[in-house]
C-alpha cells in the first residue's frame, strides 16, 4: 500500500465531524472475478454544513466520480483523498472504483488455500483499510448504516455485518445495519463451511474454510456454548440485549490480531479452529477471545469512542470483561491464571518501554499512530486498573454507570468524561485521583521488599511521578505452607517485616505494579515454589522473577536453577507454554553456557513429559518444550518417524515443531522441508514451512529470509512474520551478523514495501535480536534519532533497542565476556 496514503488526523477529524452528518451508505462489490481486483460501487448521502472537505479513497482505479451528480477530475485524487465542494444541506456522492485484493490482512484479504486451491475473501476495515474496500469518511464518529450489494462466485456464502440471502445465483442483497463505524465493516466471502444455530431468539453461526471443516465440527459445540453462556451473562450485566441482529464468527485465514468485532459478524485467525491437539491454555486462549470480541458488542459496537485516544474504552473494558465471563460462567474457571501467564508481562514490559503511553489520552494524533497503542498497556493494564476500579466501586455501582454510558449513547460515540459523568451520576465519587494517577499517568511502579530495612518500598515510573496507593496481597512461603495478608502501600516506604523465607508480592494482581522478588525469595523459591498448590500463587511468582529479570535484578542461572526445581512439580501448562520460551530466551541464551542450559531445560522438561499423565495437555506443553531445546538429531528423526512416548501423536503442529528444530540444528535442508510442505500443503504447513527454512543456519537461508523482507519476495503476512522469526536464531551469529546492518540500513525505506499493521509486524520480527553487540544499539539510536524513519518503524526501533539493550545488561551483569 506504499506511504503516499495520508493518515487522517486528529484535527481534520473534528473538522470534518463538524461539517458533515453521513445519512447511508449503499455499495455494491464484485467479487466474481477471480482477478486481482475487484469492482466497488459506493453511493454516500450526507448531510453538510457547505463547505470543503474529503473523502477517503484507496482504489487501484477510478471509473467514475461523482458529487451532486456532476463528474469530479479524477486527478484530484491525491494521498488517498478526494476533495469535495459540499454545499449545505443534502448531498450525494456515487464512487465507481476498482479495489486490489491484498494479502496483508487488511482491507479485502485473498487467500488461495493451498490445500486444495478454494479462494476466500474477508474484510478488516480497521485503521486506514476501509477505503481500500469502499469509498468513505473514515473516522470512528461519523457512523452511518451501510446496505450492501455483492456478486460472487455462485458456490460461495457471503455474510456481513447485517442478515443477508442470495437472491439469485451468486448474488446477494443484505439488510441495511444500524449505525456503524468505517472499521466496523466487513464482508467474508468464499465457498466456506457453515454450522448454524441459535440462543434467546439470536441466530448464531460459524465458519471456516472448508479443508478444516472436520476440525470447525469438532470444536463447534465448545464454542457455541461458550458463546450462549456468554451472550447469557451480558445480558444480564448490562441489562439490554445484543442489538446486531445475527451473530456470526468466521474463522478467517492470514488474519493479523486474534479477533476483530464487526457488528453481526466477527472475525476470527482462523488456526483457531485447532488441527491439532492443543494445551489447556490455547483452548482457554481462544474462550477468552470469543468473550472479549462478545464485550466488544456493547463496548466499541453500540458506544464507540469518539477518537482513537479513548480506545481503552474499547479494548480495556472488553479485556476485562472477557476474562471475567470466561472465569464465571464458562468450563474455564482458571481464566485469570492463564491471564497472569499471557497477559500480564505483555502489559508490563510495554508499559516500562520508551513507547510507554497512559490508558486514556494517549497522544494519539492520527489513525496509524494509534494503531501502535493497540497495545499491553490498552489490553492487560487498562483491565487490570478496571478491575481495580470495579473492586473500589461495586459491582452494582460500576454497572449501573456502564448501562447508563450505553443507554446515553445508543448507537452513537463517547469520550471517557462521558463514562465517569455516568459513574458519577451512579453513585461514584471522588474519582479524579483515581483517573489522574492510574489512566493518565504513563508507566509502572516498581515495588520490592527490603527485608534489611523492614519495609515495602515503591519508586514510581522515571519522569511520571504518580501518587499512587497499591492495595494487595502478600503471600509469604515457607515449609508450613503460605499465607496472603492484605497490604496497603502508601508513599516510598512501608513497613513490612516478616521471616518468611520466600515472600510474593501481589500474587492475586490487585494491582498494577512490577512487583519485584527480593533475593532472598528467589534463592528460597527454588525448594519452596514446588510445595505451593495455588496456581495463582505460582504464577505471580514467576511474573515476579520475570519483572526482576527485566530490570537486571535476577541472574540467567537464577531463571535456570527455578525452571529445573519447580517444572517437574508442575500441573498448569499455562506456566510451561508462558514461562519455558522466556527461560529460553534469558536463562539459556544469556547464560555463559547456551548449550548446557538448553541441556538442562530439555532433560527437565522431558522428564515431565514422561511423568505427566499420557494423553495430557501438559504431557504436550511438556514435550514441545523438550523438542525446543534438544540438541540430539537422532533422537529427533526417532520422533519425526512416529517413535513418541504415549500419549502423544504426531499431528500437523507436532511435526512441524521436529522439522523446525531440525532445522536450526542444520540437520536438515531444503529439498526436505520442501517435501514435508508437498507431502501436506495447508496453510499451516506453508507458515511453518517458511519458519523452518529461515532458521537453516546458511547464508543462503538467511537470504531467502530477507527477500522476503525486502518485498523482492511478495508473500502473505502469516509467511512473512515466521520467516523472521525464524532468521535470528541464538547459535547462529555468524550467519546473521551481516544483516544487522542490513536491518538498519533498510528501515527508511521499508515502508514503500509494507504498511499498516504488516509494516509494524516486519520490524518486530526482522529486527536483530541475537546481535549483542553494543554498537548495534549505538547505531540504532543514531538512525532513530536521524528523523529519516516513519513512526511505525521509529516506535518500534526504539522498544525493540531497549529491550536490546536489557539483555546486553544482563549479560555485563552476570557474565561479562
Amino acid at each position: 500500500m506504499g506511504t503516499s496514503y495520508r493518515s487522517l488526523q486528529h484535527v481534520e477529524a473534528r473538522t470534518r465531524f463538524d461539517l458533515l452528518q453521513v445519512i447511508s451508505y449503499d455499495v455494491t462489490l464484485d467479487l466474481a472475478s477471480d482477478e486481482a481486483t475487484f469492482g466497488s460501487l459506493t453511493r454516500i448521502l450526507f448531510d453538510s454544513q457547505g463547505g470543503e472537505t474529503f473523502l477517503d479513497l484507496k482504489p487501484a482505479g477510478v471509473n467514475s466520480l461523482r458529487l451532486n451528480g456532476t463528474e469530479l477530475d479524477h486527478d484530484t485524487l491525491q494521498a488517498g483523498r478526494v476533495p469535495l465542494s459540499t454545499v449545505a444541506g443534502r448531498n450525494e456522492v456515487v464512487v465507481d472504483a476498482v479495489m486490489a485484493f491484498r494479502n496483508d490482512g487488511e482491507g479485502l484479504h485473498q487467500h488461495v488455500d493451498p490445500a486444495d486451491g478454494r479462494r476466500y475473501v474477508y474484510g478488516m476495515s480497521f485503521m486506514d483499510a476501509a477505503p481500500s474496500i469502499f469509498a468513505c469518511f473514515d473516522q470512528p464518529d461519523l457512523k452511518a448504516p451501510y446496505t450492501f450489494h455483492v456478486t460472487a462466485p455462485a458456490d460461495w456464502t457471503v455474510i456481513g455485518n447485517a442478515p443477508g440471502a442470495q437472491v439469485e445465483a451468486g448474488v446477494w442483497e443484505f439488510e441495511p445495519t444500524p449505525p456503524l463505524s468505517t472499521y466496523f465493516v466487513t464482508l467474508v466471502a468464499g465457498p466456506y463451511h457453515l454450522i448454524h444455530d441459535e440462543h434467546d431468539g439470536i441466530p448464531l453461526g460459524l465458519s471456516a474454510r472448508q479443508s478444516i471443516a472436520r476440525d470447525l465440527d469438532a470444536d463447534a459445540d465448545e464454542l457455541l456454548t461458550m458463546t450462549k453462556a456468554c451472550f447469557d451473562e451480558y445480558h444480564r450485566l448490562f441489562g439490554t440485549r445484543y442489538p446486531f441482529g445475527n451473530y456470526h464468527q468466521a474463522f478467517v485465514p492470514e488474519f493479523n490480531a486474534g479477533a476483530m468485532e464487526n457488528p453481526g459478524c466477527v472475525t476470527f485467525r482462523d488456526p483457531l479452529v485447532f488441527s491439532s491437539r492443543v494445551t489447556r491454555g490455547m483452548r482457554i486462549q481462544r474462550a477468552t477471545t470469543v468473550a472479549h470480541e462478545m464485550a466488544h458488542q456493547w463496548f466499541g459496537n453500540i458506544t464507540t469512542p469518539k477518537w482513537w485516544d479513548d480506545l481503552w474504552l474499547n479494548e480495556s473494558f472488553a479485556e476485562y470483561m472477557g476474562n471475567r465471563v470466561t472465569a464465571d460462567v464458562t468450563e474455564y474457571g482458571d481464566a485469570w491464571t492463564h491471564a497472569a501467564y499471557a497477559r500480564r508481562q505483555w502489559g508490563l514490559v510495554a508499559d516500562q518501554a520508551p513507547s510507554t503511553h497512559p490508558v486514556a489520552g494517549n497522544g494519539a494524533v492520527d489513525a496509524r499512530a494509534a494503531l501502535q497503542d493497540f497495545d499491553g498497556i490498552s489490553y492487560a493494564k487498562g483491565s487490570s486498573v478496571l478491575k481495580q476500579l470495579n473492586a473500589r466501586l461495586g459491582d452494582e455501582v460500576f454497572f449501573a454507570g456502564v448501562i447508563d454510558h450505553f443507554d446515553s449513547h445508543w448507537f452513537g460515540n463517547a469520550t471517557m468524561s462521558d463514562l465517569f459523568g455516568a459513574w458519577e451520576r451512579a453513585g461514584a465519587q471522588h474519582l479524579a485521583d483515581f483517573t489522574d494517577s492510574w489512566l493518565r499517568t504513563a508507566g509502572p511502579d516498581t515495588i520490592v521488599l527490603d527485608r534489611d530495612a523492614g519495609t515495602i518500598r515503591r519508586t514510581p515510573p522515571p519522569g511520571n511521578p504518580a501518587d499512587r496507593s497499591h492495595t494487595f496481597g502478600v503471600t509469604t512461603i515457607s515449609a508450613s505452607g503460605w499465607e496472603t495478608s492484605p497490604v496497603t502501600v502508601v508513599g516510598e516506604e512501608t513497613p513490612y517485616r516478616t521471616e518468611a523465607p520466600a515472600v510474593v508480592l501481589d500474587a492475586y494482581e490487585d494491582t498494577w505494579a512490577a512487583t519485584l522478588l527480593d533475593p532472598a525469595t528467589v534463592q528460597s523459591l527454588k525448594t519452596l515454589l514446588p510445595t505451593v498448590s495455588d496456581a495463582r500463587v505460582r504464577a505471580g511468582a514467576w511474573n515476579g522473577l520475570r519483572s526482576s529479570f527485566h530490570q537486571v535484578a535476577v541472574a540467567p542461572s537464577d531463571v535456570l536453577d527455578l525452571v529445573e526445581a519447580a517444572m517437574p512439580h508442575e500441573d498448569n501448562d499455562d506456566a510451561v507454554n508462558y514461562t519455558l520460551p522466556w527461560a529460553i530466551a534469558s536463562g539459556v541464551e544469556l547464560g555463559p553456557d547456551p548449550a548446557a542450559g538448553a541441556a538442562r531445560i530439555h532433560r527437565t522438561m522431558l522428564s515431565r513429559a514422561g511423568s505427566a499423565p499420557a494423553g495430557s495437555t501438559l504431557q504436550l506443553a511438556a514435550f514441545q518444550s523438550a523438542v525446543a531445546t534438544a540438541a540430539d538429531e537422532s533422537r529427533l528423526r526417532e520422533w519425526l518417524a512416529g517413535g513418541l512416548p504415549e500419549g502423544l501423536e504426531l499431528d500437523l503442529d507436532l511435526r512441524w515443531a521436529l522439522l523446525v528444530r531440525l532445522a536450526v540444528l542444520g540437520s536438515s535442508d531444503p529439498d526436505e522441508l520442501d517435501r514435508a510442505l508437498a507431502s501436506e500443503p495447508t496453510a499451516r504447513s506453508r507458515v511453518e514451512h517458511s519458519r523452518a527454512m529461515a532458521s537453516l543456519p546458511t547464508a543462503e537461508a538467511k537470504e531467502w529470509a530477507w527477500r522476503r523482507f525486502t518485498g523482492d519476495e511478495d508473500v502473505a503476512n502469516y509467511e512473512l512474520e515466521a520467516a523472521g522469526r525464524g532468521m535470528w536464531r541464538a547459535g547462529q551469529e555468524k550467519v546473521t551478523e551481516p544483516f544487522a546492518q542490513r536491518y538498519l540500513d533498510a528501515l527508511p525505506d521499508l515502508p514503500l514495501t509494507h504498511a499498516g499493521w504488516v509494516l509494524g509486524t516486519a520490524v518486530k520480527a526482522f529486527f536483530p535480536s541475537t546481535c549483542l553487540d553494543p554498537a548495534l544499539v549505538a547505531s540504532a539510536r543514531q538512525l532513530a534519532g536521524s528523523g529519516t524513519l516513519d513512526p511505525t518503524v521509529h516506535r518500534n526501533l526504539l522498544d525493540l533497542v531497549d529491550s536490546l539493550e536489557r539483555r546486553i545488561a544482563v549479560r555485563e551483569a552476570f557474565d561479562p565476556r
